[in-house]
């Protein structure tokens, strides 16, 4: 451009540099810019109408860096699917030491109690129990089955690179059985650019827990990369914070050891094998009780629970030369056995798991047009043995599944369909569809609607209500279905709607979502008389509404702010008459504090809001907590405070339940475990106090 300061005049010139430009009288200077060269200035006399002029002297210019301060857990506004991708960084908010802890800060999932006996915690998505909750690992099949309850412990915080949590049905290329949605675990990649060589993590908190973790990534060549990671934990001091007279946790050693081999070929040939070990020993119940005690009225009650699973899979997958085409296949297997005593009860089970899934990936006309398809076949081999009983079955399920996706910058549909044979409840399809709206840019509306099916594992789904006298009774009809009862049939309908904005110059997002899970067969759980426990298929209702509310903002630079509110309306029909389902909170609220300095402190805070539960009779009266049938609504606080020297080193120091607020008489008849009425499943609120616990995190590049 040529431009003549004094008047404003101003002209680009052609493709060739050339220009005409009429001055004003006493104009005698041009100033000549051009993107990427000084600027040059020429002065005019009446001789040089005609002038040339050549830049030749390069701008320097300086390095531009635009940066985005990743968010911890995000949500895209493209995909047809509403996915929270829950990242490492939100994991090390919190302690964060096994799976079923890492979701303290993540309020679609509510985390509690199975008992007050044996320390396990179940999750909870829409007002479900965790098993109506598909859990993957890198989309196999991971925690279900036996491991149901007890699996959320075999996968360590330290090992997890990130979750995708996605609410309602999910896909058919991943099966027929999530009711309440699916979660996704991605562990650490040894051949990523951010894979650390060796990454060491150690806890301890002030209730005797010792734990350590490794991990070691290997690159050997540009196309093969391995990785080793080590989990030990020790539950070597006896709490009774409560003072009942029982362990708030069971004393016991916990192993898990993972490796994992990756080959790329250049040809795109993907391959990946591993092999997965778990041993678990818990010792728990009374505080005098000791091993092997024999089990009468006069010693010490006590609680045992021994695990050794084995898993190996693979995958392999090809990538074509047409774009976006590709096939691929997992496999799998599971070896668990676990052996149990709670009291004068034994419960004995085995569990053979083989699973493969084929997937063929392309697409019609162009990529907006995505097909998969697919076979896949899972075989589920059982043997227990519980309250003097032996129930054994096998399972076969071989399937063929089919998707279509279509994406656009406002659209997306993606509607599947699978079919599958059951050895012992025939035959039944699965349709799945999901639909996003775009109407603006930051503004996603989603909705979706599918069918889902399970076989429902009773005993092993149920461990805690073992922890109590209640007789066991299962009205099955006698026929080789798993356990004489009916599979669960549910189908899930959900709308939310996503809205991302910027507000002075920071990030902010606004979530509602809806959904609504109707079961047309479920296999209840009635735990309305205080002396049984009752198993039978429904024969009514059964249902839960889900909503909930979330606000996610940046209000200060590196401080943010997440709010959330929940309401749940489950109920389920008990013998004729509709109920709330019980040790479900009907309302829940949620806030987290996050702040980072620019010296690397990290400030974490949480506070959870329960609100009601309706506990059913009981057969010794809690006068002083449950009030007209339901307990009392409280608040957990936690809180973490974590510094980052260098590039290689973490401490963390936090607190869990800081305001110690404790289930009173969690057990019930604590003082007379034979008696009849004893019972340590009505966990409604925390069975442990408070909790202070410290940690260091070590990495070698």
């Amino acid at each position: 451009m040529v431009a003549a300061p004094q008047s404003q005049q101003s002209v680009y010139t052609d493709a060739d540099g050339k220009f005409t430009l009429t001055l004003e009288d006493g104009i005698n200077m041009l100033i000549v810019t051009y993107v990427g060269y000084e600027s040059d200035t020429v002065m005019l006399t009446p001789a040089n109408n005609d002038i040339e002029v050549v830049l030749d002297i390069p701008r320097k210019l300086e390095e531009v860096v635009i940066a985005r301060r990743r968010k911890s857990t995000e949500i895209s506004l493209i995909d047809a699917m509403k996915t929270e991708r829950i990242g490492a960084k939100e994991l090390m908010k919190a302690a964060c030491c096994n799976l079923s802890e890492s979701f303290e800060t993540t309020p679609s999932v509510d985390v509690a109690f199975t008992d007050a006996v044996s320390g396990y915690k179940q999750i909870q998505m829409l007002g479900l129990a965790g098993p109506y909750t598909l859990i993957t690992r890198e989309n196999i099949p991971d925690v279900r089955g036996l491991a149901a309850v007890t699996g959320l412990t075999f996968t360590p915080g330290t090992w997890i690179e990130g979750m995708q949590l996605s609410k309602g049905t999910g896909s058919v290329v991943n099966g027929y059985e999530s009711v309440a949605g699916q979660i996704n675990i991605e562990l650490l990649k040894p051949f990523s650019d951010e894979a650390d060589h060796w990454l060491f993590n150690l806890y301890q908190n002030t209730q005797g827990r010792s734990e350590g973790n490794v991990v070691y990534n290997k690159k050997l060549n540009e196309h093969t990369s391995t990785n080793l990671m080590l989990h030990g934990r020790s539950q070597w001091m006896k709490v009774d914070q409560n003072k009942d007279g029982f362990n708030d946790q069971p004393l016991g050693n916990q192993f898990v050891g993972l490796n994992r081999w990756f080959y790329f070929s250049p040809k795109g040939l993907e391959i990946q094998g591993g092999v997965k070990v778990t041993d678990v020993t818990n010792t728990g119940g009374q505080l005098n009780y000791t091993k092997n005690t024999e089990q009468v009225a006069g010693n010490p009650w006590g609680f045992e629970l021994n695990t050794q699973r084995y898993e190996g899979w693979a995958k392999i997958g090809k990538m074509f030369k047409r774009p976006a085409t590709s096939m691929g296949f997992q496999l799998s297997g599971v070896y668990h056995n676990q052996n149990a005593i709670y009291g004068t009860r034994n419960y004995d089970a085995k569990q053979k798991t083989i699973y493969a899934n084929l997937i063929y990936q392309s697409y019609i006309s162009n990529t907006n047009h995505v097909i998969k398809g697919g076979l896949s076949n899972l075989l589920d081999n059982y043997e227990e043995q519980v309250l003097g009983k032996t129930f054994t079955r096998t399972e076969v399920v071989p399937g063929a599944f089919a998707e279509y996706a279509y994406n656009s910058t406002k659209w997306n549909i993606v509607a599947g369909l699978r079919g599958d044979y059951h050895n012992l409840y025939g035959a039944f399809a699965t349709p799945r569809l999901h639909l996003r709206y775009a109407p603006f840019e930051k503004t996603a509306i989603r909705a979706s609607v599918g069918r889902a099916q399970r076989t429902a594992n009773i005993i092993a789904e149920n461990m805690g209500y073992l922890a109590s006298n209640r007789n066991f009774l299962i009205y099955g009809d006698g026929s080789n279905k798993a356990y004489g009862l009916d599979a669960e049939v549910a189908w899930n309908t959900g709308i939310n709607l996503t809205q991302k904005f910027m507000l002075d110059y920071r990030d902010g997002a606004i979530s509602f979502d809806y959904y609504y899970t109707n079961f047309t067969n479920q296999v209840v759980i009635d735990v309305e008389d205080p002396h049984m426990v009752r198993f039978y298929n429904l024969n009514g209702q059964s249902f839960a509404h889900s909503f909930q509310g979330q606000f996610d903002y940046e209000v200060i630079h590196n401080l943010d702010l997440r709010l959330a509110y929940r309401w749940y309306d489950v109920k389920t029909d008990y013998t004729g008459t509709l109920k709330p389902r019980p040790l479900v909170a009907a309302h829940r609220a949620f806030l987290n504090v996050g702040y980072e300095t620019r010296n690397n402190f990290k400030f974490d805070y949480t506070l959870h809001w329960t609100g009601q539960k309706r506990v059913p009779a009981l057969h010794h009266s809690h006068a002083s907590e449950i009030v007209n049938g339901y307990s009392p609504s409280f608040f957990q606080m936690n809180a973490q405070v974590s510094k980052t020297f260098g590039d290689n080193f973490d401490i963390y120091v936090g607190g869990e339940n800081l305001t110690n607020y404790m289930q009173h008489d969690a057990i019930i008849g604590a003082s007379a475990p034979f008696a009849t009425g004893f019972d340590a499943a009505m966990a409604w609120g925390p069975v442990m106090g408070r909790n202070i616990y410290a940690g260091l995190r070590y990495r070698i590049k």
